[in-house]
């Protein structure tokens, strides 16, 4: 992997083979979560990956435009991630599991106060789970369902049956972007990385609760007809973001751009 901007003799991290466990120490330096934080306590990162014409995914999941340096920072990511914040509708299509324990950031996370591995946080308005996959039953952190006081009374139920702690983010049907991030940061997950979907991310990006989008662009070319990585009404203005780092590897295009 080699670094494009800002130049190699201006970064302030470099970037050895990602290989090995010094090359993963560097790219953990180098996406390292800014402290302080932004002013709410928090800091909310999204990492999604695209084709070059677009597509969020193929045939409804990610993986087919994904390559091995793109799950190398997926994995960073989320080792350095309190929560993983990502909607109900990628945790069916994609078969999420629950985030694993990794020895190589053990001890980073251990000096950060950190648990083990991050939680997970499903966003959901109609609580269509099945709460006896491994992410609600296997957890090494328990999985939290983020959704509105209004969901469905019998699936509430059903999740409280099944242990599953429940966070209400606002009053209606669907959790509010705003409040996922206050929620969360009241519970000490201050370092947030949401992993989409297109909608989830749109409604962050729309309320202005995303502080920084990490971006892989694919050397693949998806045609059909899949979402952006944003989907959701227009804004009246577009949101603007500047560039603070890309990295490049075998064609892929790692993209770090923070809010302005």
């Amino acid at each position: 992997m080699r670094r494009l901007f800002p130049p190699p003799e201006a970064a302030a991290v470099p970037l050895g083979e990602l290989s090995t466990l010094s090359g993963l120490s560097g790219l953990a330096e180098a996406y390292a979560y800014p402290e302080p934080v932004a002013s709410d306590g928090c800091w909310l990162r999204a990492n999604m990956v695209t084709s070059l014409d677009g597509a969020a995914h193929h045939e409804g999941r990610s993986q087919p435009l994904s390559g091995p340096a793109d799950m190398r920072v997926f994995g960073v990511l989320r080792a350095l991630a309190d929560a993983v914040v990502v909607g109900a509708e990628t945790v069916r299509r994609e078969r999420y599991r629950p985030a694993r324990a990794r020895a190589e950031f053990a001890e980073r996370r251990a000096a950060a106060g950190q648990a083990p591995a991050p939680a997970i946080a499903v966003v959901s308005a109609g609580l269509d789970l099945d709460f006896s996959w491994p992410l609600f039953t296997e957890p090494v952190v328990p999985t939290l369902l983020v959704t509105g006081a209004k969901a469905p009374p019998q699936r509430l139920a059903a999740a409280a049956e099944a242990g599953v702690e429940v966070l209400f983010a606002g009053d209606g049907a669907c959790a509010e972007p705003a409040l996922i991030r206050a929620g969360l940061a009241a519970r000490g997950y201050r370092r947030l990385l949401s992993e989409g979907g297109p909608r989830l991310l749109g409604a962050l990006a729309g309320a202005r609760a995303l502080d920084e989008l990490c971006l892989t662009v694919a050397p693949r070319l998806a045609i059909g007809a899949a979402p952006r990585v944003t989907s959701g009404p227009e804004v009246p203005e577009p949101h603007a973001f500047r560039l603070t780092d890309l990295l490049e590897d075998e064609g892929f295009l790692f993209h770090r751009y923070r809010a302005v």
